[in-house]
């Protein structure tokens, strides 16, 4: 087990087909994610590594998530499936402003798709799964506008990296299967009311993404 504790805000914990961001205080967690989406308070954020044959029908995701959770004890995390090696992960953190903030992702892109390519089954291989913790708390608006800053250094690094979609070769965007999680602290002072690419917060989300990114991509080429 490989437990790693950078300052006082969270500690990282890879076990097994685990990797666990737990936060020391509860955070605001906005996201699509499999299990625990949406917006909720929630102490960490935890990837199951899976193979693709466990996943196979009659197999119902969220729920098999649901049931890893619960044996781990952590049933409330916000949870990610992935494929991708977990030692390979990527975290990166940088500092603007007096705010910090920080990416943990796995990165795989042989389910990389254009935005707009056509519908196909999904995969459950090669996919980004990416956390940016801030923090300095966020209004709901802000929160909103940083998870998109988020997803647009997600998808920036991508098209950089010159990655093909499967399906028809167009530079790639993403995967189908990718997943963003924004975190901020519980706190209802000091609130950041905006965060698009003009402010210091803005800046600092998608600096933090695409380097984070960045490193993800190198690794998973290296692979």
């Amino acid at each position: 087990m490989k437990v790693e504790l950078r300052g006082r805000q969270a500690q990282v914990i890879r076990r097994e087909n685990w990797l666990a961001v737990r936060f020391l205080t509860p955070q605001i967690m906005l996201s699509w994610a499999i299990h625990g989406g949406g917006r909720r308070k929630a102490e960490a954020v935890v990837w199951y590594q899976v193979k693709a044959k466990d996943l196979e029908p009659p197999v119902d995701p969220p729920q098999f998530l649901h049931e890893k959770l619960l044996q781990i004890g952590m049933p409330d995390s916000v949870g990610l499936l992935t494929s991708a090696d977990l030692d390979r992960y990527v975290d990166v953190e940088r500092s603007y402003g007096g705010v910090s903030a920080r990416v943990i992702a796995t990165v795989g892109l042989s389910n990389a798709l254009r935005v707009g390519d056509p519908p196909a089954a999904s995969k459950p291989v090669g996919t980004i799964n990416l956390l940016c913790h801030l923090s300095a708390p966020l209004s709901e608006e802000a929160h909103l506008e940083a998870l998109s800053i988020a997803v647009e250094a997600r998808s920036t690094a991508v098209l950089d990296a010159s990655i093909p979609s499967t399906q028809t070769q167009f530079p790639a965007t993403g995967t189908g299967t990718d997943c963003v999680v924004m975190a901020a602290p519980w706190i209802e002072e000091s609130i950041i009311r905006y965060a698009g690419k003009h402010t210091e917060v803005g800046h600092l989300i998608g600096e933090v993404v695409l380097e984070a990114m960045r490193l993800g991509i190198q690794t998973w080429r290296g692979a």
